[in-house]
Order: C-alpha cells, then structure tokens, then sequence
C-alpha cells in the first residue's frame, strides 16, 4: 500500500464533528483534574455541549485550560454512529435510545483505532509475511463496524483486541528489525515485562531509534529533539510529553491522540497522516 493509498484509506477515520450528534461530550466521563470543563457522569451532556451539538468554548479550549477536551480523537467513530449505525436519529431526538448510542459509540471507537492502525500496518513493505493477515483483519474491523446496532453490542471485542495486539506485535518486529538493519543499529531485545516508566525522565541522549516503547508511561518525559525512527509508540502516554524538535516521521502506530497530549513545535517532525495542533503554536 502506497502512502497515497493509506491516506485515501483512513479519511473516514478522521472526527467529522458536523456529522456527530457530540457523542465525545456525552458517552464520556469527565473528571475536571484531566482537563474537561467538570466532572459529570458517563451518559451526561457536557455543561458546554449546545443545542447544535457542537462545543460552546471550542475556541478557547487552549485558553481555558482544557487539555482533555483539546487531545481527545474519536477516529470517526462519532460520525459513523450518528449516521449510520442511527441513520441520523440523534439521542436527542429518541432519548430511549440515548444508552445504547452511547455503548455503541465507545465499541466503534475501539474498532476505529484498530482500523487506523491495521491501515498503517498494510503501509509498511517489511510487513509482507503477514499481509494477508493483516488484509483479513481490516476485512473483519470495517465488517463489524457496519453491523446492525444488536449485533454490534454483542461484538466480542476481548478476543479482537487479543487478535489485533498480537499481529500488531508481529508486524512492529518485523519493521523495527528491518529498519534497524538499514540504520545498522543493533535492535533493543524484545522484552515481556511491563510497559516502561518513563514519567518526567530525560531522554535525549539516549538511542531510542527502533525501541518498542508500547504501552510506555511517557508523561512530561523530555524527548526534545530526539531521533524516533522505527520507534513503536502503540498506546504510549504521552501527556505532556516534550517532543520539540523530535523526529517522529517515521515512528510506528502514533496517533493524532497522543500527538495532541504532547508539547511540540513547528521543528517538530510527523507522519504525512498526522497534523500539528493549532495549540503548537
């Protein structure tokens, strides 16, 4: 898969807010200490969420110090809930359906980043061994993503993301080991312990080229102008994250998501699929 194939493939896994009923505003719990407007209950209206369904303080978020509602990235599953699993009925509209959108939403936001991942998986040359794996997995995702809303409730999503997270591990070796060939740098041995602790440490001299940092606790950690080529960041916590300068271009599995919890810049080097947060500047 080319990148312009990639890009064409992953343009429904972008938020479309206009055609989302705010389901990130209601489904959500909010706590105010992770940087929402207050803490409110899974299934409550955000106090900020108006009649239009759109944010009433969308452009002051940076301003207000709402770093929760800033980084949050539903991968399109908002709109495919609201428009097609609902047919465009809002929760607003059929209130006694209002429970099970919101269940639906939080299944569809799983499957969607799965979705996203698999994409930038089938992206990579050196993932061929398991091309068919991976064809067939996305195959399955889009398929239980367009389920009838019974069905889709009673998806299994346990044994998926057991599925999922195994090939995705197979595919991180098989990219990280290639480019570390190209690089001729000696890859980090694969290690079955727990995610690394990386809160607040400095980590600009050290060679995290082709790590697997899956998982990773990286918060307020400093990676300013650091090198992460080959490196997987596959659910890395990256609040508050130092990434001025840092060339994550070719880094495996980052999202929009983390991008948007971390502190960057305009030297600050991404994916083609991923944007700067206006917040950067």
């Amino acid at each position: 898969m080319t990148q312009s194939d990639k890009d064409m493939n992953i343009q429904h896994l972008k938020p479309d807010c206009s055609a989302c009923f705010g389901l990130c505003c209601v489904a959500l719990y909010f706590s105010k200490q992770d940087g929402f407007p207050a803490d409110k209950s899974a299934g409550t209206p955000c106090e900020q969420l108006n009649r239009q369904f759109r944010c009433a303080v969308h452009e002051r978020l940076g301003a207000l110090g709402l770093k929760g509602c800033r980084a949050y990235e539903c991968f399109g599953a908002g709109q495919q809930v609201s428009q097609v699993t609902f047919h465009g009925v809002s929760w607003r509209q059929q209130p006694e359906k209002a429970e099970v959108m919101f269940k639906a939403f939080l299944i569809m936001r799983q499957l969607y980043e799965s979705c996203w991942y698999l994409n930038e998986a089938l992206s990579f040359h050196a993932a061929a061994p398991v091309l068919k794996e991976l064809q067939e997995a996305l195959s399955q995702s889009e398929a239980a993503a367009n389920l009838p809303l019974q069905d889709l409730l009673r998806f299994d999503l346990d044994g998926y993301h057991q599925h999922i997270s195994g090939l995705l591990r197979k595919v991180s070796l098989l990219v990280r080991t290639e480019k570390s060939r190209t690089m001729k740098i000696k890859l980090a041995p694969q290690s079955n312990g727990a995610p690394k602790d990386y809160l607040g440490k400095d980590l600009r001299k050290q060679n995290l080229r082709c790590a697997c940092l899956r998982g990773s606790c990286l918060i307020a950690a400093n990676l300013q102008g650091a090198d992460l080529t080959g490196t997987d960041l596959l659910g890395a916590d990256m609040r508050d994250a130092d990434i001025r300068g840092a060339n994550l271009s070719e880094s495996l599995f980052l999202t929009q998501f983390q991008v948007n919890t971390a502190r960057g810049d305009g030297n600050t080097k991404l994916p083609p699929s991923l944007s700067h947060p206006k917040h950067w500047a």
